[in-house]
């Protein structure tokens, strides 16, 4: 019987919650096109400066592909985020394949990566699938 472990299980638990949540392909294909948060944006090279480094206050920016299934449980959560924390401070999502000098520039090495920007400066990360309370609690604690 073979048992899952470290990656393998990841994805694995990814690719339940997905089923369980009801994400379909057609989800996944829309990707960031369905940005329901006010102060949730889709960060690129070209808005990145401006959006997230000249901010005065705290961005999440969520580093993410359509391909990586751990993205997509992560990604409702940080649209939830978004939404309890308007006012506070903004969230993005960006493509990593679309934006990979970014995702190189700021070390990204697995996604989902959660970075968090304070001031224009990089403070702390969350690297892989985490609950939406953990994801709080940091923030919390950075605001």
């Amino acid at each position: 019987m073979w048992n899952p472990s470290g990656a393998d299980c990841i994805v694995l638990r990814a690719e339940e919650e997905i089923r369980r949540v009801g994400l379909g392909r057609h989800h996944r294909r829309k990707g960031v096109e369905k940005l329901a948060a006010k102060n949730l944006f889709t960060a690129t090279q070209e808005n990145f400066d401006l959006e997230i480094l000249n901010y005065e206050g705290l961005v999440l920016v969520d580093f993410w592909a359509p391909w990586c299934a751990p993205c997509m449980v992560v990604g409702p959560m940080v649209e939830e985020i978004a939404s309890d924390n308007a006012g506070k401070m903004k969230v993005a999502k960006l493509n990593v394949d679309e934006n990979q000098p970014l995702a190189l520039q700021y070390g990204i090495r697995g996604i989902p990566s959660l970075l968090f920007f304070k001031n224009g400066e990089p403070v702390d990360m969350i690297v892989g699938a985490a609950a939406k309370e953990n994801i709080q609690e940091k923030i919390d604690g950075l605001l």
